[in-house]
């Protein structure tokens, strides 16, 4: 026996299935209903002077009805918009039994409701495009009862269904009362498929890597941790896919980039998902200079694909996509905004440069990490146009190439927009001595506590022993690419299932705080 409480609307609903079912009709039929026409389809081709589509086969969900007396009017919602529908009792029963007019279109359908519709497209006396039904036919019926959102004269919307909670969590219901939400998948969709031509068109293989590693490597960052009981080792999930792809660049191909599903076991903001997407691409015999450039052709692609201009609006700010963007240095950045030179500090200065700064600063970070404390505190928040970071210190990049006229610095960038980083390149560090260097520094930092270091991979140091060419490499966010070419405040507005607490969790905290 279920335990589940409907409803008095759900109840009702489920008492009009059984009637449905009573009266031999399938609520959940499984034959092929043959869609021939989208709601937008009809509005582009219909020409009242031709009186064309005049066998029109559509299927959508009921979001309203008047019931009249022997003729009413519905509108039903597909993926590309909502159109009317006429539905006269006796074109859609021509025969003496009335019962799918009386009884079940009057009683037994409601709002939410899937229905197929078989008839022709013509003008009302009002002026408005509908379809006239000849044929109606139930395709699922619906249990749960829609948020009716209504939208006034003067364009107030009323009972929206407009919670973030509800809305991340029943993506389902916002799609289908939110037609608008769709716009950003769609838009996602497109700069997926644009990046995808831009790097094909330049030579580049899209391909697969693991996502379960026996070593987190890539990135510094805190990993999520599982265990194959075959093979009775623990693994995690990846956190990037760079130390793979380059194996690639060593096995022989120029080009190769992947869109990856990466997990980072950390917090949860507006900008930030444990699950996110991103692009990593790495073109061998070129260098982060060259990387800058193809960077900046690309976003200037992508943008006038997806919106027809560069000129996007991001909150409050209008950021230009056209190029070129400025490019400066980490140093000269915090020099700028922090009115510090931090340049040939050691650790011991650098922290108490930190607290001279009111930046919060743990007793494991090492070098790399007290000047990115300092940059992100001061000079992040004012990066509001495509901005380049460049050069940062080797303590903070330890899968990059050393400058080539700055031994202490290394040859990356970071692209932020709006104060948020959204892309990091190097010029690959290839010399698997320096490699194994650093990879050995980031263990001692693991060692001091800091959980976000690196391990060492041996085996990514050996493909490197065969010799890697000269590489740019580069991993962009998708999630936040999306929200900057969309105007999007928060990644969960991007992400069709953002990651969220158990619904038992939140009421538990509800109930708390009552």
């Amino acid at each position: 026996m279920s335990n589940i409480e409907y409803s008095e609307q759900e109840v009702l609903r489920r008492e009009s299935l059984a009637k449905l079912r009573e009266l031999g009709i399938e609520p959940y039929p499984a034959a092929l209903f043959p869609v021939n026409e989208t709601a937008q389809s009809i509005k582009d081709q219909y020409d009242p002077e031709k009186e064309n589509l005049q066998d029109v086969c559509i299927a959508g969900r009921i979001m309203s009805r008047r019931i009249m007396g022997a003729a009413s009017f519905m509108e039903i919602q597909d993926e590309t918009g909502r159109m009317q529908v006429y539905v006269k009792r006796d074109e859609i029963c021509p025969g003496e039994d009335k019962t799918m007019y009386n009884t079940v279109f009057k009683k037994l359908l409601d709002i939410g409701d899937i229905v197929g519709i078989k008839g022709f497209a013509f003008i009302t006396q009002t002026g408005q495009l509908s379809v006239h039904a000849k044929e109606l036919t139930l395709l699922s019926k619906s249990l749960k009862v829609l948020p009716i959102v209504k939208t006034d004269a003067d364009g107030t919307v009323h009972d929206g269904f407009s919670d973030p909670e509800l809305r991340y969590r029943q993506r389902y219901v916002d799609l289908i009362v939110n037609p608008q939400v769709k716009e950003t998948f769609i838009k996602r969709a497109q700069i997926v498929a644009t990046m995808r031509e831009y790097f094909n068109e330049a030579g580049c293989l899209e391909v697969e890597t693991p996502i379960l590693q026996s070593i987190p490597g890539g990135a510094t960052a805190r990993p999520f941790i599982t265990h194959h009981n075959a093979l009775d080792i623990p693994l995690y999930l990846r956190i990037a896919n760079e130390l793979y792809l380059k194996r690639l660049i060593v096995g022989g191909y120029n080009g190769v980039y992947e869109f990856a599903k990466d997990f980072r076991n950390e917090g949860m903001d507006k900008t930030h998902n444990p699950e996110f997407t991103c692009m990593e691409i790495y073109v061998a015999y070129k260098d982060y200079i060259w990387m800058m450039e193809f960077v900046e052709k690309m976003l200037e692609r992508i943008s006038l694909k997806v919106n027809g201009t560069t000129e996007v609006q991001i909150g409050e700010h209008k950021v230009d996509f056209k190029p070129p963007y400025r490019r400066l240095p980490i140093l000269d950045a915090i020099k700028e905004y922090a009115g510090v030179d931090v340049s040939g500090m050691d650790e011991d200065e650098l922290r108490a440069t930190c607290k001279k700064l009111n930046v919060e600063v743990e007793p494991s970070m090492g070098k790399g990490k007290l000047i990115d404390a300092i940059f992100g505190e001061y000079a992040e928040k004012n990066l509001i146009d495509p901005t380049y970071i460049i050069d940062y210190p080797v303590e903070m990049s330890p899968l990059t190439k050393r400058h080539r006229s700055n031994p202490s610095l290394t040859e990356r960038f970071e692209l932020f927009v709006c104060g948020k980083e959204l892309a990091n390149a190097y010029s690959e560090l290839n010399d698997p001595i320096d490699q194994l260097e650093r990879f050995e520094e980031q263990a001692r930092l693991k060692s001091k506590g800091d959980d976000e270091a690196m391990f060492i991979d041996y085996d990514f140091v050996r493909a490197l022993e065969y010799g890697m060419p000269p590489t740019s490499g580069l991993g962009m966010g998708i999630d936040r690419l999306t929200m900057f070419m969309t105007g999007q405040s928060t990644i969960q507005d991007v992400l069709f299932f953002p990651q969220m607490k158990p619904e038992k969790a939140v009421k538990k905290e509800e109930e708390k705080e009552q």
